[in-house]
């Protein structure tokens, strides 16, 4: 099974009939996705003046997004996707209107914390119902991979666009307005996306077994874990190392610029790696992956500067979308039928909770050894996380046919 897709199955994917509609709520719905949790730090620090309630604010939200996503998938595949999503959408705005109405009445800093879990715990899983939908939609082979490496890659996008458009907007008059706006997205787009038609007339396959682990049961979803686990850690370390470098350098703004750059060069080379895939073995894709991107992360603690830094960390950022890909078409070959939206509600929990760790690492190494440190720190995890899943290689060589985790009744739309 080769895994590749060209342009005309990217265009075959985005036209099949029902798709449009979802497609466009969908985008509508993720666009705000790297932003609610900047726009809500930015907002609290300027309301609070502190950056230590801020990140705990952050923080809270990140766990309740690592719960969410998993929680939010199992109830989707065994309910279907539109009430859930409708009321997690509810949630979500009860959230945010909660936790304004506290920065805005000076709240203590541990209700603030708690309503910004809650906007993670409550933010609408609509990257992992809308993947789960391209089960359906399309057959398995090269225009479901095309699917798959759409949601990626404009993902991606919205990673580079999210935090410039919350910086814009938290400098208007009232500071508050970059999480409103994005928030208004999230749900507008969520709420369209759970009442179109395709969407409404989903019906869940029973999932085979009882298992707590649901769709961790597997040992090859286990697998996938742990490789996007080690991407988040990797990823973590530079999204702190390049902006201390950018500010120790005298040039502070510049590092959400070379941040936003190397996801540029993500996307570029993520729609050539779609068609020309390689290694072609899943099996060996995922260790290798990661094991190139820590291995090009490495040469990032030798510039002295901020030129150098960028340069390599283009090079280096290629690799992020295949990786994101890869991860999104393994679970089609090895999650439980039935568990395809939480499936990927585990892969989002692994990367959320390796950033967490990342990033949270990469601070001290940056305060207390040096830049070049969490560099250094980013590379030897990725690569020892890449031999951990090239070890578990074995759990990703049987390719069964994939299961059709959603049967949809009714006409299409």
């Amino acid at each position: 099974m080769s895994h590749s897709a060209s342009i005309a199955d990217f265009r075959a994917a985005l036209t099949t009939p029902g798709a449009r509609m979802p497609v466009l709520m969908s985008l509508l719905a993720r666009m705000p996705i790297a932003m609610v949790g900047l726009a809500l730090l930015l907002y609290v620090q300027r309301e609070t003046d502190s950056f230590t309630i801020a990140g705990f604010v952050s923080a809270g939200t990140l766990i309740g997004v690592a719960i969410g996503a998993v929680a939010q998938g199992r109830i989707m595949d065994r309910n279907g996707p539109t009430r859930p999503l409708l009321i997690t959408t509810a949630l979500f705005v009860g959230s945010v209107v909660g936790e304004i109405a506290a920065i805005e009445t000076g709240r203590p800093a541990a209700v603030l914390v708690g309503l910004g879990w809650v906007i993670g715990l409550t933010q609408p899983m609509i990257g992992s119902a809308s993947r789960a939908l391209w089960t359906h939609l399309v057959p398995p082979g090269p225009i479901r991979h095309a699917a798959f490496a759409y949601e990626a890659i404009s993902l991606e996008v919205f990673f580079i666009l999210g935090p410039a458009l919350a910086g814009v907007m938290v400098a208007a008059p009232w500071p508050g307005t970059a999480l409103v706006v994005s928030a208004a997205c999230m749900s507008i787009g969520a709420a369209g996306f759970s009442l179109t038609g395709v969407v409404r007339a989903v019906r869940p396959v029973p999932s085979s077994g009882g298992s707590l682990l649901g769709a961790l049961a597997t040992p090859g979803m286990r697998t996938v874990a742990l490789a996007a686990l080690g991407f988040g850690v990797t990823i973590g370390f530079v999204e702190v190392a390049v902006p201390a470098a950018a500010t120790k350098a005298g040039h502070a703004p510049l590092g959400g610029v070379m941040l936003a750059a190397w996801s540029l060069t993500s996307v570029i080379f993520g729609v050539w790696y779609a068609a020309h895939p390689w290694p072609r073995p899943m099996s060996l894709r995922l260790p290798f992956l990661l094991g190139v991107f820590a291995l090009l992360i490495a040469p990032l603690a030798i510039p002295s500067s901020l030129l150098g830094l960028g340069l390599l960390s283009l090079v280096a950022g290629m690799w992020i979308t295949p990786q994101s890909t890869t991860h999104s078409t393994s679970i089609d070959l090895v999650a439980p039928p039935g568990t395809a939206t939480e499936a990927f509600g585990w892969v989002v929990t692994a990367v959320t909770v390796g950033l967490a760790t990342g990033q949270s690492t990469s601070g001290y190494l940056v305060e207390h050894v040096g830049v070049w440190s969490s560099f250094v720190a980013s590379s030897v995890a990725g690569l020892l996380i890449a031999v951990a899943v090239f070890t578990r290689r074995h759990t990703l060589t049987e390719q069964r046919s994939p299961a059709e985790e959603i049967a949809i009744v009714g006409a299409r739309v």
